[in-house]
């Protein structure tokens, strides 16, 4: 077979991500309209939203070792080939319980695409230069999906029904179900033992009670159900990996984690990811509550930001071949918490300039992170380990997110409602709900004379503001501190360096690569 461009397979793996991550978001806007024609309770809709991540996070691990042993290209196929399905199953439901029952498969079909696809562009890259480019463009399409997404889904549900917003995948997975056996060379590793079902299934009861317990910590604050599911995914986690321990072929290989780098590389990708997340969360929220701008401002006014973050991702993998990719780590997280420190400098009358300035040097120094971490996450594991790290990398994002919000979302909150200084006069309710968010406040001053309503609204900004300060300087802190850890831990890492040319057929390490 003719050998391929390896930037060809590429654009094959970029373009689901890019489309896959689009219609993630497109379904925020569609969710109200979805609610009303197929007349699902307020339950119900939450289940549409949420039944999607629950499984992504659940099966991500399982479908990345999956991959390992089956073939990477061979699942992502099957994968692409049930996403679609599910996809137009989602866009014709009839019912509430059909669409959760579509958004289920959904997230069970897109758990094997990420791992298989940072798991191809592992292979197609063995150089490490090349690598961290392919990473770095991979990243940016997927992020790409969330600042095209509102768009995308404003135009769609203007001139089409709510099902359009699913279908918007389709095309994507089409065009990989026919590019994909061209363009990309199937990779496995012949020598795996049994798949260990158990494994499976603890895998399945640890992350599920813990990715919902961390996603109703952000939602409903410190109550006792999500905290008893958190404990419970916890202490089954525990059961896991010591099951892990004593298998000759584990789900999860932990002895990955005994390579510092790969340790480093993943914990800085954790935790990162948990405090720029819960930032951009944050910002978002200031520039509608408190700079009054609708979501389709506040979206346009972030979109400097998402591109200070896509030109930081593929400049961070050309400067690591000159400089050590633990210097640049560590110098990009410095700058991160400089820009969450300038955050606490801005006052709530300073209008949207100045925050998202602050925002835009914080997102320039993640770059770094975001792709010489993965690189060195991908780098780091035995090539027949490669789906299984590809998983990881992934589940450290989507924990690093929903724990951030669940943890900075907290704090922000009780901030605001310890220095909130209502007016008097306020109606009971008004003054309940005002009390509690500055989105309450603002919904409550919607319904009273102006002579309430100008010192509600100033009240509840000025609260909300001192609660964005408390949180940026929290994640200054913290990124300060986290690069110095990684700094430390990764200061033996070398520059990137060109690797051997390999060929279309070849062998490493006991992987067997095929066109």
């Amino acid at each position: 077979m003719t050998k391929h461009s390896p930037w060809l397979g590429l654009a094959v793996l970029a373009l689901p991500a890019l489309l896959v991550s689009i219609d993630v978001f497109v379904l925020l806007l569609a969710l109200p309209r979805i609610g009303a024609d197929l007349h699902a309770s307020s339950t119900e809709q939450l289940w549409i939203l949420d039944v999607y991540g629950f499984l992504l996070s659940g099966f991500m691990i399982t479908m990345g070792t999956l991959g390992d042993r089956i073939g990477r290209r061979r699942l992502l196929l099957l994968g692409a080939a049930a996403f679609g399905a599910a996809s137009v199953a989602a866009a014709y439901s009839t019912g509430p319980v059909m669409l959760i029952a579509a958004r289920a498969a959904l997230g069970i079909a897109g758990a094997t695409l990420a791992p298989s696809s940072l798991a191809l562009i592992s292979g197609l890259f063995p150089d490490p230069r090349r690598r961290g480019l392919a990473i770095g463009v991979w990243m940016v399409c997927f992020m790409s999906g969330a600042i095209i997404g509102p768009v995308a889904g404003g135009l769609l549900l203007a001139h089409f029904w709510w099902g359009s917003a699913f279908l918007l995948g389709v095309p994507a997975m089409v065009l990989l179900l026919v590019l994909g056996p061209i363009l990309l060379p199937e990779q496995r590793h012949p020598g795996t033992g049994r798949f260990d079902l158990p494994s499976v299934a603890l895998s399945l009861a640890a992350i599920l009670p813990t990715v919902y317990g961390v996603k109703e910590l952000a939602r409903t604050g410190w109550r006792p159900v999500p905290l008893a599911a958190l404990a419970i995914g916890l202490a089954l986690a525990v059961l896991f990996a010591r099951r892990q321990r004593t298998l000759a072929a584990p789900l999860l290989d932990l002895r990955l984690f005994a390579d510092r780098a790969f340790a480093a590389a993943l914990g800085g990708m954790f935790a990162g990811t948990m405090l720029t997340g819960a930032m951009m969360v944050f910002i978002t929220q200031h520039l509608q509550v408190v700079d009054a701008l609708t979501p389709r401002a506040a979206g346009l006014w972030i979109l400097p930001a998402a591109l200070a973050s896509a030109v930081s991702f593929q400049v961070a993998p050309l400067l690591a071949r000159r400089v050590r990719p633990g210097l640049l780590i560590g110098g990009g997280l410095l700058l991160s918490a400089a820009g969450a420190a300038l955050v606490v400098l801005v006052p709530a009358s300073a209008g949207p300039l100045p925050v998202i300035a602050a925002f835009v040097v914080s997102n320039l120094g993640m770059g770094p992170m975001a792709t010489l971490a993965t690189g060195i996450v991908m780098g780091s594991a035995p090539p027949e380990r490669a789906g299984a790290a590809g998983a990881l990398n992934e589940v450290s994002g989507e924990f690093g997110y929903a724990l951030g919000i669940a943890l900075l979302g907290s704090l922000g909150t009780a901030v605001y409602r310890a220095v909130v200084d209502l007016p008097a006069g306020l109606p009971a309710s008004a003054a309940a709900g005002a009390r509690d968010t500055a989105t309450a406040a603002v919904a409550a001053a919607s319904g009273l004379p102006s002579s309430l309503a100008g010192p509600l609204l100033a009240a509840a900004r000025t609260a909300a503001t001192s609660g964005l300060h408390v949180v940026a300087g929290v994640c200054a802190i913290v990124l300060a501190g986290l690069a110095v850890v990684t700094l430390r831990m990764l200061r033996h890492v070398p520059v990137l360096a060109a690797a051997a040319p390999s060929s279309g057929e070849e062998s490493r390490d006991g992987e067997s690569v095929r066109a």
